[in-house]
């Protein structure tokens, strides 16, 4: 069999002209780069549409949420593109042939342009289409400027003392203040870097106070420029522009940060030095960076980088912040002034999701009796308490490797349409935290990409695409995941989990085993054997939670021992399989998921603990002991099937609690409400892995087992997405609201399918269907970068149960949309590895 990769209409107008796309193109087709390049001069050829040529991407974006967008800032970065930054001059942005309100920008402040903003208007769940050009003939739009930063300094007077005095104001790139300024020294206007969008202005004083202040606007157009020109005292009196609008005093100001003690706030105050430069000036979007060297807290001294970024339309200043050091206990809030109501978002949400703290009241310096409203938005998880001192209400975060970003924002009730009462303040503040949750969902392709994929589906091509993701992966951070390391998509240092040290670990090693590799074999024991000590404990376990999570890893582990015949790998299997045995259970004999999710029985649970129960007895146990093992792994599907199958719709629920007490639970069955993919996607891989260990002999089992992946291969045809081939993160409302083709669980399927039949467990009939799906997974969820590196997109970063998570669809909605995580990369290449072999055949 020979397909076409990218032959779905989404893809077909993609065309790529760089010589750079040949060479990409060879590694992944196998042909000389005159080859490939030949290929694509004919592919090229008969298309007839000069704007073809200069095509650099097409997106599909849709708005997730049930009210209108406006101005929504969707980033392309210049890698995801395939891109140089020497391109960005010449980038616009169409829909249909109307140019769109689109600038390139530097997102992480380090000088350099790194991606393309595109400003959207959506409709409540309205779908657009957008193509990404650099034809010089495309006539941009003519833009209002909506957005400014800007430093200004003095020149011409002279320093006496630690004022400044006489000369003229002058706008700069950047300021590095001499060591005699301080605040009040009226060298910088209004003190410090700005930042506007045409809704509100703000300001940060470089100096020891580090205060975030508020500039309330009545007007929408940029004002900066004019503020504080003829004197320090004026921008607080009211103006036709407006007014400073807040007393910063010595708290944290409009979201400011400093470091929590214990008991207040240690405000951004004793620095060696600290900077400021513009990183943007743009009409969409701008931003400045504060560079703070050698901050001294906390008995330590550590160097830190705040870039602060607004958008057109929007009150909300997104910061990004970077330590050099980690450091405990980073306090962000808002000053605290008395009549102020405090205002908290919800707390039962995902820890990823997005929430608030905010503050309402008469607090507005305007003179008038009028109302100002201040918020933080942050990820839920982010934060470790609530608290307060003296001056500010705060909130004390977590500290996940020297980075945090979150959102500031005030709205001033005279503001044009500004916010009057506290209810709607409320309402825009729950409206703000659903959108930057639910982001726009894109459907995303680049030219070079789509070129790439232009080759036959052969068994060399799948094994091509398989290993440059796990290339590109290993390059990354895969060898990262070791005892002490850090886990990069979690934000925390690296543990003994099932997908950083489990699943992502044993794909490389199927891999290995048919494209020998000594960096896959050797993955094994620098990651996952890196957490077994000498004396055969394993680090960061702790067996008292009852995780059927973290068995999974035992998988790596059981094939070090056979590889090495190391005692303390031995010693770690057999603590694993033990610690199996305490494992708390259902009344019917299901594995709870874990100690905190009591009585529950986890579709997820059954692919972290049942092929590592198999694979134990068919290595190291015999006799009547061995059969005992093996049905406990089988009587674990069978439960699961009885308890979570839906006989009408053969889907699976997610889960099932057995006491029915948990809060999505139903109170009559105890099931969960929605069929979730990946969910599923474990079920289905677990049942062929643990095939893989019951011999012939258990007749009974195996039978079993086949009868049941025989069963779910029928019912999951019927929810397979005819267009692409893949499955709906909700399998059974596909292009319902919010809604995606997800791509680790259509990976998984992809696997289930693919592996099923190389075993014979399932008839030829479902050869189509298998190739559909890994077509779908390379023209929907690959995209090849320039450097040569993939990237696996559409992931859903992680869903579960319980602690803010009620299984609603909405949640499945807010869980964030990843690239490159272990739990699809080891799907993806699990199912390279079985088409290969299933093309390899025929």
């Amino acid at each position: 069999m020979s397909l076409l990769l990218n032959s779905h209409p989404f893809r077909k107008s993609l065309l790529s002209k760089t010589m750079v796309g040949g060479f990409i193109l060879a590694a992944i087709s196998g042909c000389s780069p005159e080859q490939a390049s030949e290929q694509q001069t004919s592919a090229a050829a008969p298309v007839q549409d000069k704007a073809a040529q200069y095509q650099v991407a097409t997106a599909e974006i849709s708005n997730a949420n049930d009210f209108a967008l406006a101005q929504e800032p969707i980033y392309f970065s210049f890698y995801d593109l395939g891109i140089d930054a020497s391109d960005a001059a010449k980038l616009a942005v169409l829909m249909g042939d109307q140019p769109q309100v689109s600038q390139t920008v530097d997102t992480d402040g380090d000088g350099a342009l790194d991606s393309l903003l595109l400003a959207a208007d959506f409709a409540p769940a309205e779908r657009k289409n957008f193509i990404i050009s650099t034809d010089p003939a495309i006539a941009k739009p003519a833009l209002k400027k909506q957005t400014q930063a800007e430093i200004s300094i003095k020149e011409g007077g002279e320093w006496n003392g630690k004022v400044y005095e006489g000369g003229t104001f002058k706008n700069v790139d950047s300021v590095n203040p001499p060591p005699q300024y301080t605040d009040h020294s009226y060298w910088i206007r209004y003190e410090g870097p700005g930042i506007e969008s045409d809704k509100v202005a703000y300001r940060v004083y470089l100096d020891w106070r580090n205060g975030f202040d508020i500039f309330g606007k009545k007007v929408n157009d940029v004002v900066l420029q004019k503020v504080g020109l003829d004197g320090y005292d004026s921008y607080h009196e009211n103006a036709d522009w407006g007014v400073d609008v807040l007393k910063v005093g010595k708290s944290l100001g409009m979201g400011g940060f400093g470091f929590w003690n214990g008991k207040n706030v240690e405000l951004v105050s004793q620095t060696d030095s600290r900077s400021a430069t513009i990183t943007n000036n743009g009409d969409i979007y701008s931003g400045f960076k504060i560079n703070y060297n050698g901050w001294q807290v906390n008995n330590q001294k550590l160097d830190m980088t705040a870039h602060f970024a607004m958008t057109a339309g929007s009150r909300l200043v997104k910061v990004n912040l970077s330590k050099t050091e980690r450091l405990p206990n980073m306090a962000i809030g808002l000053v605290k002034h008395p009549g102020t109501s405090l205002l908290q978002g919800n707390e039962h949400v995902s820890g990823y999701a997005w929430t608030y703290v905010a503050s309402w009241g008469k607090q507005s310096l305007s003179g008038a009796d009028d109302h100002l409203g201040m918020a933080i938005i942050f990820r839920r998880d982010d934060r470790a308490e609530q608290t307060q001192d003296e001056t500010s209400y705060v909130s004390v975060m977590k500290d996940k490797g020297g980075q945090l970003e979150y959102y500031f924002l005030a709205a001033w009730e005279h503001e044009l349409d500004g916010v009057k009462t506290e209810a709607d303040f409320k309402a825009y503040l729950d409206r703000e935290v659903l959108r930057l949750t639910k982001e726009p969902r894109v459907r995303f392709e680049s030219a070079l990409s789509a070129e790439a994929k232009k080759v036959p589906l052969t068994a060399e091509t799948a094994l091509k695409w398989t290993k440059a993701l796990a290339d590109s992966e290993l390059e990354r951070k895969t060898l990262n995941y070791h005892y002490q390391g850090w886990d990069e998509n979690r934000r925390r240092p690296a543990k003994f989990e099932y997908d950083i040290a489990g699943l992502q670990i044993m794909a490389l090693q199927a891999l290995n085993e048919v494209s020998p590799d000594t960096r896959y074999a050797e993955a094994a024991e620098k990651v996952t054997g890196s957490f077994v000590a000498d004396d055969g404990k394993i680090h960061t376990f702790e067996p008292d939670l009852f995780s059927i999570d973290l068995t999974k890893p035992g998988d790596v582990l059981i094939l070090l021992e056979q590889r090495t015949g190391a005692e303390k790998y031995r010693k770690a299997v057999d603590f694993l399989r033990e610690n199996l045995k305490r494992h708390p259970r259902t009344s019917g004999g299901a594995f709870w998921h874990r100690v905190t999710y009591p009585n529950q029985l986890w579709l997820d649970g059954v692919y972290m603990g049942m092929p590592f129960l198999a694979q134990y007895a068919a290595t190291y146990e015999t006799g009547e002991q061995q059969h005992e093992s093996f049905k406990e792994a089988v009587h674990e599907f069978v439960i699961a099937r009885e308890q979570l199958r839906n006989p009408e719709t053969g889907l699976y629920y997610h889960a099932w609690d057995e006491s029915k007490q948990a809060d999505w639970a139903n109170k009559e069955t105890g099931q969960a409400s929605q069929y979730w993919l990946r969910g599923l996607g474990w079920y289905a891989m677990a049942l062929v892995d643990v095939l893989d260990y019951l011999p012939e002999s258990e007749t009974e089992l195996r039978k079993t087992l086949i009868d049941i992946t025989q069963e779910l291969a029928a019912d999951l045809l019927r929810y397979q997405d005819a267009e692409t081939g893949t499955w709906w993160q909700i399998l059974d409302k596909p292009g319902a609201i919010a809604n995606y083709r997800e791509s680790s669980g259509s990976a998984m399927f992809t696997y289930f399918y693919a592996k099923a039949l190389n075993k014979g467990y399932l008839p030829e009939s479902y050869r189509a269907a298998t190739m559909k799906a890994y077509e779908g997974l390379i023209n929907e969820f690959v995209t090849l970068h320039k450097d040569g590196k993939i990237s696996m997109t559409d992931q859903c970063l992680v869903a579960g149960l319980g602690f803010g998570r009620d299984g609603s669809y909405d949640y499945y909605m807010t869980e964030r949309i990843f690239a490159n995580d272990a739990k699809g990369n080891g799907p993806f290449i699990f199912a390279g590895v079985e088409i290969y072999k299933l093309l390899k055949k025929q």
